[in-house]
């Protein structure tokens, strides 16, 4: 049997990259998060198991019931969940969406330097990587004797490498060649 977040994933996806294009993600996870308490109520959870409707009932049964606060966009991405037969991964999809979400809003940054660096350097760092990354930005700081000076910065698979280090690896390099 097919894991519950392996079947939400590509519907949370779908409704986060959507959401996001059209700048309301948190609209959606307002929306994602009524629906899914919804389903989790046990009247609508058994109208949802109930073979007697169609799947488009199922789903207009959840849109009476989140009407005046869903917009026709997620009322579209119900009605695609209710077709494949997927409402009841509602929590889980809120679940995903959310996480995405505060993934594309935050990024923690590994700081890796010679010397500790104190608190204004960092909210220094942590301003200048926030507007090139577009991104909230929290600094972790690692200390690392063997870089000599300077700093290297691993955000995600991106790596500035600003280090004494660095720079005498590439020089060495460069004498190489």
């Amino acid at each position: 049997m097919i894991n519950t977040n392996t079947l939400a994933r590509p519907y949370a996806k779908a409704a986060f990259e959507f959401a996001s294009a059209a700048q309301q993600a948190d609209a959606w996870l307002n929306m994602l998060s009524l629906s899914a308490a919804a389903v989790q109520t046990p009247a609508v959870a058994q109208q949802l198991v109930n073979p007697a409707l169609t799947d488009e009932q199922k789903v207009n049964v959840l849109v009476q019931i989140c009407a005046g606060h869903i917009d026709a966009s997620f009322s579209n991405f119900l009605r695609s969940l209710g077709s494949n037969d997927r409402l009841s991964l509602l929590p889980v999809v809120r679940e995903q969406f959310a996480v995405l979400k505060a993934e594309a809003e935050r990024l923690d940054v590994e700081v890796e330097s010679a010397f500790e660096l104190n608190a204004e350097q960092l909210q220094t760092l942590a301003a200048a990587l926030s507007k090139r990354l577009d991104r909230t930005v929290q600094p972790k700081p690692v200390v690392n004797p063997a870089l000599i000076g300077g700093v290297v910065i691993r955000a995600g698979d991106l790596v500035i490498d600003g280090s004494v280090r660095g720079k005498l690896n590439k020089l060495a390099e460069a004498l190489k060649s």
